[in-house]
């Protein structure tokens, strides 16, 4: 490594790719994308690429400009977590409509498998076509609201995950005891969406708590970050309106830990297998495409030029949804992160545990006794 500032890097994975007509290019796999093979195969490539991680989209209904057909995120993330070792696995959850005890051991036991590299993100919906596939009640109609429910979803989560304190476990097979029930916890949350006694059945993550990441999508969302999140995910146009979400996301935060902030950015890598005439065609269509976050259409020198200038405003890294898979995975790991090392920006080889990686500490566990 140089002095230079790190650039992290980490990709959002979303069926055959975050440009609409992705489906339909030579090298997409669509019928593949119901398979566990397709998604171990981006995984790996992912991980083999020295990414520090990687986040699974998901909605409780179809999303415009997506192909129909998914797989649920977490059962995704766990089929996948025994073929790889150290690459951090995100899978997304819609809280408006998912209940925080079943998922909390879910994201805990995708943390065993993975050997601690688990997070989720957290995402609301106020969708009614989402909320008629529970029938349970209608989703909160304000954005304040949604962010509120999840709020306490997250915070459900967390008092679960420390329901059970770290040396709980005894399995003493002399004496018959398997576990002390003085350090298994109630934790009793009351709030205006939930009533939760606890504790949990699944012993303390081993991270202590995985990382809970969120995207930024306005006033509502980014206090909800800051007050909860340990990784945000933001969609800046420019390098300043980078150094602004970030400055604001701080503000917000106050004296706790910093929220670890990556800028999202729509890639479409340059084709060195097409003519030039072909290559650049397609460079203009995938440019000409709009996304809620910046959409990058050119070489990977120019995306790593990018990267650097852009990693002075502060953020901790790029969140990269390739527009085409798996082309843009190959492109980024074959090409972009080479050009990132031979500048000496990519980040030696994380260690395994995600929080470790992104420089973030075990949590303590609140209610643990001195």
């Amino acid at each position: 490594m140089t002095s230079e500032v790190p650039v992290r890097l980490a990709v959002a994975l979303r069926g055959t790719g975050w440009h609409p007509g992705s489906w339909r290019l030579p090298d997409a796999r669509p019928a593949d994308v119901v398979t566990p093979g397709y998604w171990v195969d981006l995984v790996t490539r992912a991980e083999r690429g020295g990414l520090d991680f990687v986040t699974f989209s998901d909605a409780l209904a179809p999303t415009p400009g997506e192909p129909l057909g998914r797989l649920d995120a977490v059962l995704i993330a766990s089929r996948v977590a025994p073929r790889t070792t150290h690459i951090g696995l995100i899978p997304t959850a819609v809280a408006t409509h998912t209940e925080p005890f079943h998922l909390s051991k879910a994201i805990a036991t995708l943390d065993y498998v993975s050997t601690g590299r688990a997070g989720i993100g957290v995402d609301v919906t106020a969708d009614p076509a989402a909320a008629r596939h529970f029938g349970r009640r209608p989703a909160p109609d304000s954005a304040a609201d949604l962010y509120a429910e999840a709020a306490d979803y997250v915070e459900v989560l967390r008092r679960l995950w420390d329901s059970w304190e770290d040396d709980a476990e005894i399995r003493d097979a002399a004496t018959g005891r398997f576990v002390d029930r003085t350090k298994l916890h109630y934790i009793d949350f009351e709030g205006a969406w939930f009533s939760v006694k606890g504790p949990s059945i699944t012993p303390r993550p081993p991270q202590g708590q995985p990382l809970v990441a969120a995207l930024d999508t306005g006033t509502e969302s980014r206090a909800f970050i800051a007050g909860n999140a340990d990784i945000a995910f933001v969609t800046p146009r420019t390098r300043d309106e980078a150094a602004e979400a970030v400055a604001a996301i701080a503000a917000l935060r106050g004296e706790a830990t910093p929220v670890r902030v990556f800028a999202d950015l729509l890639v479409h890598l340059d084709d060195t297998a097409l003519d030039a005439a072909a290559r650049q065609q397609r460079l203009d269509d995938f440019a000409e495409f709009t996304s809620d976050a910046a959409v990058f259409a050119g070489t990977a020198a120019q995306l790593a030029d990018l990267l650097v200038d852009w990693r002075a405003a502060g953020l901790t890294g790029f969140r990269l949804r390739p527009a085409a898979l798996p082309h843009d995975l190959v492109q980024i790991t074959e090409a972009l992160t080479p050009e990132l090392a031979r500048r000496g920006v990519l980040p030696d080889r994380h260690d395994p545990i995600l929080r470790a990686a992104l420089g973030l500490p075990r949590p303590a566990n609140r209610y643990a006794t001195a």
